[in-house]
Formats: structure tokens, C-alpha cells, sequence
């Protein structure tokens, strides 16, 4: 019963044949003023109600032999199909189209029908997705795969619709759900709508998004627009020019050494990753800084030999489409000498190409480490460890002890392990940088200290 002309969704409904004459009209046919699939249906299921009343009435009426002109209760649901359309729903009152026979001369040829070209659709958010985002052979697969969750969220909400007429108003609704969901959305399994995620968070007191999170959504989604202006798909770009900081924030930092004893003496979930593959990530990650999406996505390849010394080497993979995070991401990172010492180097001759890692799937959008992401959150909230500390922590550890370090170790060289753009970006900086030698950056990864027994050593 829903209809899309254009930009607008219409409610549609048969008149039955025999109850035609009765009401003069073949058919029911409404605007409902509304582009979003969900707010359609809505008005369309109190349109229907509406309908159904009218045609028993009508239907009781003709059974018992009572013309048009002499039932009153029918005229009378006519009206009130009419107020309906015209009360604050949302909905504007509109004719509804009545075929009336006209009387035609019987020597008059009927007119020829006249076809018109029927105007195209306006592109809907979702194939706006696909299109310039998940068929683009230039997009990442982190690009891919944030955008993807941004329209899903927004899809979510308000349903599909045409990018032509998703203004500020929505955008503006879709920022103040985001600040009011839970920080775990996503996390872990959940039948609940938004709506509902949002009133239990509200209720039982959770952390909710960030604004560095919603920013994120919003950013994505104003990405997407970009590609649709010079297009001239939309007019204007609704995603630009929000305020992000009256949601909750949580302030990242990094992990305590009471708080690492508890992770790594925790009990691993039962998940497709093995425990193994979890002691290995998480002791990559505490010795070098590395991004966890950096550490799943290593080849054998990338463990190579430079300049006498073991490194990690950060680069593209144009096969899978996966990149660095920025420019600067892509990088040379000497292997840590407690890492050595668990035997990390035989992992290339004895893994199973192309990964480093064991053990890690691959998710449908070619991001690797998802599932590992996921068991790692479930984790530290089963071990009541705070929302302070991620796995991203590591970096804010690593940072850390670098810059408080006793040995000189400079802070350029911290930013180029840890792939940070320089802080005063010039051409001398960006010349210096190039030319850190790789015996600097052994120097500034072996200043990474940690207490003896916090790690395993064998984590086969």
C-alpha cells in the first residue's frame, strides 16, 4: 500500500468492485507528505485502520440495498477520513482522486493515451552508500566499514530515504539519538531498538557516546555528502557545522600495572580466537604502540630484516584495500627484545600465509580483527576493568613511559614509531623525519619497560 513518486511516499488502496459505485471512486490514493520509510509507515497503518472502518460500512450498507445518496454514516466516515488528513499528524489534506464517467458522444473517437516518461527516482541513502563507498575501489576498508556503521545507525533510526531531502532537522535528530545511546552499542548482541537502547541507558544510568564518537558518525556521513554535492544529488551538506561536546565523555588514558596484572591473568572468553592469538596481540601492542588494526593486518612479509635490526613494517595492502590510518601510519617498527625473546621472529616460516597472526578471521568488509576487538571489550568489562582503558590504550602506556623516559630519546622520534604527524609540520621536519635511523627507533622501542612476570614469555 506504500508508493514512492518522486521524493514522497503515498498510501494506495483498491476500492473493492462492488462498493465502486457506492463511493465513486476506484481507488484511494494519498500523499503522505514524508520521504522517511518509517514515519510512511506509520501514517499509512492509520490510513489503513481508517479505510477498512469506511469500506465495512460500506460494504453493511450496500447489503442492505441503501443508495449513495441515503447513507448518511458513509458520507459521515468520508468527512472524518478527511479530518484525519487534515489533523497534526503530519499529514496535509489532499483531493482523493475520484473517477467520475463522463458522457462521450458515440460518434467521438476515444483519444489516443498519452504516455509520459515516468520522472526518475531520487538516489536513496542506501545505494548513496553503495555506490560511492562500498563499490569505491579507492575507499579503505576502515572507510568502508565506519560509513557502513554510520548509514546503518541512521537507517536504523529513520528508516531509507532520498539523500535530496535529509536536511538538518534529520541530521540534527540523528545527532541527539547518538549522544543518547550506550557506549556498548554494538558490542555485543542486542534485539532492542535504538529508541530502546537510548531509554535503558537512560535508565540505568550508563555511559553513553562520546562526542568524539558521534563526531565520527557525523563525519562519515558529511564524507559521504561531499561526494554527492559536486554531483548535484544534494544541494547542501546537513552534516557540517555540529557541536560535539554536550554528550558524555571518556577520557582515554593508559593502563595502570594493576590493572594489566588483571587483564592477563583473566579468563580469556570463549570465542573463535584462541587464547594464544589474544597474549600475542596484546603483547605486541604493549610493546610497541602499534594499532590493533596495524598488528592484525601484518603479513610475513612485513617482519623484515632493516638495517641489521627486526622490524614490524607498516605499509599498505592494495590487495585487501587496507592502509594505515594516516600517512604517517606508514612506518618502520623495530621488534622489541622481550618480544624476540618469546620467539615471535619463527613466526614467519611457521604461520600460514599471508597473515603474521594466527587465528584471526577476516570480517566480510576485509577487516581483519574484528571478533578479536569485541572478545577483547567483553573481557575487560567482564574483569570490571573502567571504560578508560581500551586496547588503544597501549598507545597512551607507550607514549607515556617514552616522553618520561631517563634516556635520550627525542620526541620526534617517539611520533615516528608511533605513526603521530609531527607536531609543527615543515619541510625540515618532514625531511628529519625520513632520515631517523632505524638504530634511533630500536633505541626509543627498548626504552618500553614492563614488570618480568606481567606477560607470558611462551604464548604458543
Amino acid at each position: 500500500m506504500l508508493r514512492i513518486r518522486g521524493t514522497t511516499y503515498h498510501f494506495r488502496r483498491i476500492v473493492p468492485p462492488a462498493l465502486r459505485s457506492a463511493l465513486n471512486q476506484r481507488e484511494i490514493w494519498v500523499s503522505l507528505k514524508t520521504g522517511y520509510q518509517n514515519e510512511a509507515r506509520k501514517r499509512a497503518s492509520l490510513l489503513h485502520a481508517r479505510t477498512t472502518e469506511l469500506l465495512e460500512e460500506t460494504s453493511r450498507a450496500v447489503a442492505e440495498g441503501q443508495e449513495r445518496q441515503t447513507i448518511p454514516h458513509v458520507r459521515d466516515a468520508m468527512r472524518d477520513l478527511h479530518r484525519l488528513l487534515e489533523a497534526p499528524t503530519g499529514i496535509e489534506a489532499v483531493p482523493l482522486p475520484v473517477s467520475r464517467p463522463r458522457p462521450r458522444p458515440q460518434n467521438m473517437r476515444k483519444a489516443p493515451a498519452v504516455v509520459t516518461a515516468s520522472k526518475p527516482q531520487s538516489l536513496l541513502l542506501s545505494e548513496a552508500l553503495t555506490r560511492f563507498v562500498l563499490k569505491n575501489p579507492h575507499a579503505s576498508a576502515d572507510t568502508r566499514k565506519a560509513t557502513q556503521r554510520a548509514v546503518e545507525l541512521f537507517l536504523q533510526a529513520f528508516g531509507d530515504a532520498p539523500v535530496s531531502i535529509i536536511g538538518g532537522e534529520k541530521a540534527g535528530a540523528f545527532r541527539d539519538l547518538l549522544f543518547s545511546l550506550p557506549a556498548s552499542l554494538g558490542k555485543r548482541k542486542s534485539s532492542l531498538t535504538l529508541t530502546e537502547e537510548a531509554e535503558r541507558a537512560k535508565k540505568d544510568r550508563r555511559p553513553t557516546l562520546s562526542g568524539k564518537s558521534v563526531k565520527n558518525h557525523m563525519m562519515r556521513l558529511s564524507a559521504l555528502w561531499n561526494q554527492l554535492l559536486p554531483r548535484e544529488l544534494v544541494q547542501k551538506n546537513p552534516w557540517t557545522g555540529w557541536s560535539f561536546e554536550n554528550g558524555s565523555k571518556i577520557i582515554r588514558r593508559g593502563w595502570s600495572t594493576q590493572e594489566l596484572h588483571t587483564l592477563m591473568t583473566g579468563e580469556w572468553p570463549r570465542s573463535s580466537v584462541p587464547e594464544s592469538a589474544f597474549r600475542l596481540v596484546t603483547m605486541i601492542g604493549a610493546y610497541s604502540g602499534m594499532r590493533l588494526g596495524e598488528i592484525c593486518h601484518l603479513r610475513t612479509e612485513d617482519l623484515q630484516t632493516i638495517d641489521g635490526i627486526p622490524c614490524f613494517v607498516i605499509q599498505p595492502h592494495t590487495d585487501s584495500g587496507w592502509s594505515p590510518k594516516t600517512d604517517a601510519g606508514t612506518r618502520i617498527v623495530p621488534v622489541h627484545s622481550r618480544l624476540i625473546e618469546t620467539g615471535l621472529l619463527t613466526l614467519k616460516n611457521t604461520t600460514d600465509a599471508p597473515y603474521l597472526i594466527p587465528g584471526l578471521n577476516t570480517s566480510k568488509d576485509g577487516v581483519r580483527g574484528t571478533v578479536f576487538g569485541r572478545s577483547f571489550s567483553t573481557m575487560k568489562t567482564r574483569l570490571g576493568l573502567p571504560a578508560e582503558i581500551t586496547f588503544h590504550s597501549f598507545r597512551h602506556s607507550v607514549s607515556t613511559q617514552l616522553r618520561n623516559a631517563s634516556a635520550d630519546i627525542r620526541e620526534i622520534w617517539i611520533d615516528r614509531l608511533l605513526g603521530h604527524e609531527a607536531t609543527h609540520k615543515s619541510q625540515g621536519t618532514s625531511t628529519y623525519l625520513s632520515g631517523i635511523t632505524t638504530a634511533n627507533l630500536k633505541q626509543t622501542v627498548e626504552a618500553i619497560s614492563y614488570p618480568d612476570d606481567l606477560f607470558r614469555k611462551d604464548w604458543n
